[in-house]
């Protein structure tokens, strides 16, 4: 990424060309007031998505100072000329991690806070902060009135900025007090969410970064994220710099030892005209070659509009360039057939190779991989993009793929950061779960007669290769015959929600231990022997037998309860019953 600069310029007097491709970018709207004023020291609940149109600091002034060019001659400083307050840096990088967790899809990278905490506060006023992150005094911007600036009138009576007139961007990264009502965060879980916390800023700013679904590896994301803070060409430029400053390595300082910068967006600046114009390219002036005294450009720093010296350099140095302005390829790095079942990890991780023109491998160039196509198959951790540097032999590997449980075809793209070069694109399957045995957990026939409930439940498990195949699709359906598969019209039948008859489920699956049990069957009137077939994904198949049987008589002997008076129990003479009776003689009777 190239981005343009010009003399840095007071808002309001870039062109009207610049300044609306720049608004296009987003919907045009003066920020919204908050009806409902907090209480001090507390915030309402943080919105994921802020407002449409709104501006992160209300197009509040910002600094623009650059970033100094590193001198031709080495300073024995092996860390770089990059430098963050130690609260600060950790403010942001706990962000960053907080954002990789809860919203990995956008990639927001710690330095992207630095750059917009560099112009909008200069690193909290060089880490002048205390031990928990808040700054020692109230970081405050000029009262919104319209002069030069946007006008807002108060939204929190003076709660934030303590101006119940206008309102004021307020904090380290200078949020305006009707969008800290909605974004605010508690980056440190002390309870509360201020604005004058870095570690409460810094996670609030990734929030509202991220907003909208935006995945900040992609450049057009990136500039409307920026836009979003501030709707200013020059704010655009300005951030992107000093995030490839902060990209290029840096190092912590003490807490309070930083500078702060200098030159302003609302400051007047020597010889502008009063009307637009048009923001010219950029030039630079080497250290040691400063314009006399009164200029209006500070030595050491970005010279002015005509300065004739080319942007990497000037009195015929030449900056080296960063990998990502050498890559000129990138190319599959001999990665396999990306195959996987349903659930589980692909064995194969996607791994491409950076080279230069000369084909020679680039080390350090960010390489964007991306799940592409519809399918629920992502990164390890949940990710669908990621980010990674190559490394020696210029290979940036992804991590791991973790297969969904949509079975289909996809692909990895891989892409260069910041370069609009060919990307590569790897075919990938996902292959559904699937069993090659099925077989009922019991033996027990399965016996009904018409009209009632069978006493007992199919159930089944599956299995692939001998081991149990969880999460396995399956169908059941009381089938014709042996040769005819399609669901019968009488005979058992299963229910549906509604409590009718229904032959076939369709969208069944094994649990964690490959069984399947199905829901309970009924009879109708109609006697037989039936079929039912069980089939899994992968051709497994199991018919099982069903037998509806009328009732059978029942054959056992029934007594009548009346007493017999020829009986034992009913005869004066007390004989058993069936005993002959005999005469007063003494013989038997007939």
């Amino acid at each position: 990424m190239a981005p343009v600069f010009g003399r840095r310029l007071r808002r309001g007097t870039m062109s009207a060309a610049v300044a609306a491709a720049a608004v296009a970018a987003l919907a045009a709207s003066q920020a919204p007031g908050v009806t409902d004023v907090p209480r001090e020291g507390t915030a309402a609940g943080a919105a994921d998505t802020p407002p449409a149109g709104d501006s992160a600091t209300g197009d509040s002034p910002y600094y623009t100072e650059l970033p100094r060019l590193k001198s031709p001659v080495p300073t024995g400083d092996k860390k770089g000329d990059a430098e963050l307050p130690a609260t600060v840096l950790d403010a942001y990088k706990k962000a960053e991690a907080a954002l990789n967790s809860d919203k990995p899809g956008c990639n927001l990278p710690w330095q992207l806070l630095a750059a917009i905490g560099q112009v909008e506060s200069g690193q909290a006023r060089g880490g002048r902060v205390d031990a928990d992150g808040t700054t020692l005094k109230a970081i405050l911007g000029p009262p919104l009135n319209g002069i030069g600036f946007a006008k807002i009138t108060d939204t929190d009576r003076g709660v934030y900025d303590d101006d119940t007139t206008h309102d004021r961007a307020v904090g380290p990264m200078q949020f305006i007090p009707s969008t800290w009502e909605t974004s605010g965060r508690d980056g440190n879980n002390d309870g509360k969410k201020d604005p004058n916390n870095i570690y409460d800023a810094a996670l609030a700013a990734g929030y509202y970064l991220c907003a909208n679904d935006r995945d900040l590896s992609v450049e057009d994301d990136l500039h409307q994220a920026i836009l979003s803070y501030n709707r200013s060409s020059d704010y655009l430029n300005t951030v992107l710099t000093w995030l490839e400053h902060y990209r290029k390595g840096t190092h912590e300082i003490p807490d309070g030892t930083g500078d702060l910068p200098g030159d302003r967006s609302d400051a007047p600046v020597p010889g502008l005209l009063p009307h637009p114009r048009t923001p010219s390219p950029p030039s630079y002036t080497p250290p040691g070659q400063g314009t006399k005294p009164g200029s209006g450009d500070k030595p050491g720093h970005h010279g002015g509009s005509n300065d004739p010296r080319p942007p990497h350099g000037g009195g015929g140095g030449h900056q080296t360039p960063t990998p990502t302005e050498r890559v000129a390829r990138l190319a599959n790095a001999g990665t396999g057939t990306l195959t996987a079942t349903a659930g589980d990890t692909f064995a194969e991780r996607v791994q491409v190779r950076a080279t230069d023109k000369s084909a020679a491998s680039v080390s350090g160039v960010k390489v964007k991989f991306r799940v592409v196509g519809d399918t629920d198959t992502r990164f390890a951790g949940g990710a669908r993009s990621v980010m990674v540097t190559t490394g020696t032999g210029g290979k940036a590997t992804a991590p791991e793929l973790e297969a969904g449980e949509k079975a289909g075809e996809f692909s990895v793209r891989a892409t260069v950061v910041g370069r609009k070069l060919a990307g590569v694109d790897l075919d990938a399957e996902v292959t559904a779960r699937r069993a090659d045995v099925l077989a009922r957990t019991s033996d027990k026939p399965l016996v009904c007669e018409p009209g009632k409930e069978f006493a007992d439940q199919v159930e089944v498990k599956a299995t692939y290769r001998g081991q149990a195949a969880d999460g396995v699709a399956a169908s059941a359906t009381m089938i014709k015959s042996a040769a005819d598969a399609t669901a019968n019209d009488k005979g058992p039948y299963f229910k549906d929600a509604a409590g009718k008859p229904v032959r076939s489920l369709q969208g069944l699956k094994t649990d964690a231990n490959g069984v399947l049990k199905l829901p309970k069957m009924y009879a109708d009137d109609a006697a037989g022997t039936y079929l039912l077939r069980v089939v899994t994904e992968g051709g497994a198949t199991l018919t099982v037998e069903l037998k509806v049987t009328a009732p059978q008589p029942d054959t056992t002997p029934t007594t009548d309860p009346t007493p017999d008076p020829t009986s034992s129990s009913g005869s004066p003479s007390g004989k058993p019953s069936g005993s002959p009776s005999t005469s007063p003689s003494g013989t038997p009777s007939a």
